[in-house]
């Protein structure tokens, strides 16, 4: 049979077919990618950021693309894109194999490489699975892989991916990202005309930009208008008034960005970089590609409030100090000074002033441009202000491609300073650790560096609360007494003897309590505390509430706030004396959400039942489950918050005494004095600031925490508090309130206290059977005692009771 003429053909046959076979896989079949991959097709999506009440803030993405369902585009733009670029789509079974053979003989005689060939299933295949190579084999995989998402996908799921996924041109990527790049409305709203133009994009956005190309734009959009008259998709009526309108296309922009909390927004990035990763390559939560929903708790009113409180302040204190430079330099040739000033990406948002580029300068009027490409002169008169450090004039200064601010005066402008000075604020929820505002320079454009989380500084008395917490959790009381004299200790043969001293150098007062000393923010007695208690013991405790992140050394400095910290950790640090001595981390994320709206972080993330209730069913309040830790005896905290708002009323933060409501806090001012603090607040809101140079610079012999950063503080609390009730500072169970002479410590039994902030008798916080044993004052030597009562059948004389007052004063819980 071998020698059989038909049977050499078969083995032939059988030979070629093999040979086509292993060609056939080697060629086109090996590594084709699974269709699989597309049912489970998910295109890169933008992380979206958004407030405490829901409000969007921000949008992470590389790419601008918002993913729609097949049914919600219009019928008309499905028309559109059918006409333009696959008119039998619904008909063919992924390739249109007569115009494939025509392309390929056109190709053949031409001797170059056919294109424009495919379908739509084909151009998903390529953009999804395949790479962008032009050639036969490339064009054979594809049509490979078209025939086989036919029969893996229905034809409306194919359409959906295409249009979500294809690239428009401005960025965009899907007709709806486009729609909005191009038309500033969501496709559902786009007229016929400009569906049509979105339709002709695919084949090469750059050559039918509007503000280019705009005739060769219309010339093809009416051809796409034909074509969809032809095929059945519009009336002729309809395509003679599409054809006659304008493009209509809006200039080319960035995406609309609302500048509040920036810094508040970056760390909120960089948080989730680290936690999810960046690109797709990262895993299925990247951020700029996961389509991540991200509730954060910031909240943008009290933002407001604290941006504009530390501005002002920041402000006020550079004035008169001389203009401090340009902001940024951005050098440029011939007329590229816009692009210059774009690519420093600032965006001045405070008041009237914006950021412009120094163009020219001649004789005594400069040029200066803007981002939206207008100009504008700055005369020699608005810019007369002396160089810090330098002295001459402003204007004499200013060179082409200085990057400056300045506000608008008549028809001109004016030069405008940015602070020199900076700092940070954070503002917190005590109960439950969530940061609400956070302002950490003037403006996050200008200077990238959040001071309110990343500036390592000294707190300073600031400090003092948490050395006294350590006092009281190790069997002191408010009421015992410390020595305000002199201290020295010695620190061995290497650092000899150090000496410690008030601030100013004021001499000793003798003993006084405790209270006494944190109000008038003592630094002999608090070194004395410290070192009663064991410095081991108080920095123990800072690193427990959070103060440093690695245990101080136990040395006597750090008790007047020698350890570097950020306003973060000492708003938080307060926070948890508000909160009862129970810690919670501080968080600027709420919850994180997949695409699919399942909730990724925190981990075991439950909803609160019944929370969100309309009306109240009867049962007993559901409370979300509190995940605090006890790090401070609750007992101590409150005495410490009970001492720290007699600094509000007689210390040295009086300037808040009238803003009518309980308010706790402590001021700072460190050596130098370089930094000074205020931070604290009420049950409800903890907030802290400094202000300093980032190179630490003395600020001068008057700067006090009392003096510049109280009032600060006092600018935000009266618009954040506007709204709070007024509620006191809930005392834990077993604390018992004792009426003490402030003076002397000792227990009082026949005055009460007054509404004299500075009156005699005050109200102390005791632990059980720690109230002073001894009597201060006797009754009948009490000149404002109340009257006595005397009761029917007995002698006893009786005046009001402690209870009375605490039910009058709304008590103590």
């Amino acid at each position: 049979m071998r020698r059989r003429w038909w049977f050499k053909v078969l083995a032939w046959l059988a030979l070629l077919s093999g040979v086509g076979m292993v060609l056939l896989w080697a060629l086109f079949l090996r590594d084709l990618p699974s269709v699989d991959k597309l049912r489970a097709y998910e295109p890169p999506l933008p992380t979206n950021v958004r407030a405490i009440d829901g409000t969007p803030l921000r949008s992470y993405a590389r790419e601008r693309r918002v993913e729609l369902s097949f049914d919600e585009y219009p019928k008309l733009l499905v028309g559109a894109f059918l006409s333009a670029e696959d008119k039998t789509f619904f008909r063919h079974g992924g390739v249109d194999y007569p115009g494939l053979v025509r392309a390929a003989w056109q190709g053949l005689t031409s001797g170059e490489t056919p294109r424009g060939t495919s379908t739509i299933t084909q151009q998903v295949a390529k953009n999804l699975l395949l790479t962008n190579e032009v050639s036969y084999v490339r064009k054979a995989r594809e049509a490979i892989l078209a025939f086989r998402i036919e029969h893996a996908l229905s034809k409306e799921q194919i359409l959906e991916l295409y249009l979500n996924q294809i690239a428009l041109g401005r960025n965009a990527f899907g007709v709806e990202a486009a729609a909005n790049a191009y038309f500033d409305k969501p496709v559902r709203e786009l007229p016929l005309q400009q569906l049509a133009y979105l339709a002709i994009l695919p084949k090469g956005p750059s050559n039918y930009m509007p503000e280019r190309h705009a005739d060769r734009a219309i010339t093809r959009r009416n051809w796409v208008l034909g074509q969809m008259l032809e095929n059945g998709y519009i009336t002729q009526a309809q395509h003679d008034a599409a054809v006659a309108a304008p493009l209509g296309a809006v200039p080319r922009k960035s995406p609309s960005v609302d500048p509040l909390g920036g810094y508040f927004i970056e760390e909120v990035r960089r948080q989730l970089l680290d936690r999810f990763g960046e690109t797709a390559e990262s895993g299925p939560y990247s951020v700029y590609a996961g389509g991540l929903w991200v509730r954060t708790s910031f909240d943008p009113e009290l933002q407001r409030a604290a941006q504009k409180a530390l501005r002002e302040g920041l402000l006020r204190f550079d004035r008169g100090r001389g203009w401090s430079g340009p902001m940024r330099e951005a050098p440029f040739e011939d007329d590229g000074w816009r692009g210059a000033l774009l690519n420093t990406n600032i965006d001045l948002d405070y008041e009237d002033w914006r950021a412009a580029i120094v163009i020219s300068k001649s004789g005594n009027t400069a040029q200066i441009g803007f981002g939206d490409g207008r100009t504008g002169t700055l005369p020699s008169w608005a810019a007369q202000t002396p160089v810090r450090g330098k002295g001459g004039t402003a204007f004499a200064a200013l060179k082409p491609g200085d990057v400056i601010a300045v506000a608008p005066e008549g028809e001109t402008f004016a030069l405008r300073s940015i602070p020199k000075i900076s700092g940070g604020m954070v503002v917190e929820e005590p109960s439950t650790g969530r940061i609400l505002a956070m302002q950490g320079g003037f403006d996050a454009t200008v200077q990238s560096f959040n001071r309110a989380t990343q500036a390592q500084r000294q707190p300073g008395s600031t400090i003092k609360p948490i050395v006294y917490s350590a006092a009281l959790e190790n069997g002191m009381t408010p009421a015992s007494i410390i020595v305000d004299g002199p201290f020295c200790v010695y620190q061995g043969a290497a650092l000899g003897q150090k000496c410690f001293r008030n601030f100013g150098g004021s001499h000793g007062a003798g003993p006084k309590t405790m209270r006494w000393g944190i109000e008038q923010s003592r630094n002999l007695m608090t070194v004395q505390a410290a070192n009663q208690t064991g410095m081991d013991k108080v920095v123990d405790l800072m690193q427990r509430m959070g103060v440093s992140q690695q245990k101080y050394p136990p040395y006597l400095s750090f008790a007047l706030g020698a350890g570097e910290t950020t306003v973060m950790r000492m708003v938080n640090a307060y926070s948890i004396l508000a909160n009862h001595g129970r810690a919670l981390n501080p968080t600027l994320i709420d919850f994180v959400q997949d695409r699919h709206g399942k909730v990724i972080w925190p981990a075991n993330w439950r909803p609160c039942d019944r929370c969100n209730m309309p009306d109240w069913d009867g049962k007993p309040m559901p409370r979300p489950v509190s995940r605090a830790r006890q790090v401070l005896d609750a007992m101590s905290a409150y005495q410490m918050v009970h001492i720290a708002e007699g600094v509000v009323q007689r210390g040295t933060a009086t300037a808040l005494r009238d803003m009518g409501r309980p308010i706790m806090g402590k001021t700072g001012t460190t050596t130098g004095p370089t930094d000074v603090w205020f931070i604290g607040g009420t049950p409800q809101i903890i907030a802290g600031l400094y202000l300093g140079y980032d190179t630490p610079t003395s600020l001068g012999g008057y700067a006090q925490g009392g003096t510049l950063a109280v009032p600060i503080f006092k600018a935000f609390a009266t618009k954040a508090f506007e709204n709070l009730d007024v509620l006191p500072f809930t005392a834990p169970a077993g604390i018992r309130m004792v009426r003490i002479d402030r003076a002397t410590g000792k227990r009082v039994f026949g005055a009460w206290p007054s509404g004299d902030p500075k009156g005699a008798v005050i109200w102390e916080a005791f632990k059980p059977e720690s109230e002073p044993r001894r009597r201060a004052v006797r009754d009948e030597d009490v000149q404002d005692a109340p009257k006595t009562v005397v009761k029917k059948k007995t002698e006893t004389k009786e005046g009001p009771r402690d209870s009375d007052f605490l039910q009058r004063e709304g008590g103590i819980y």
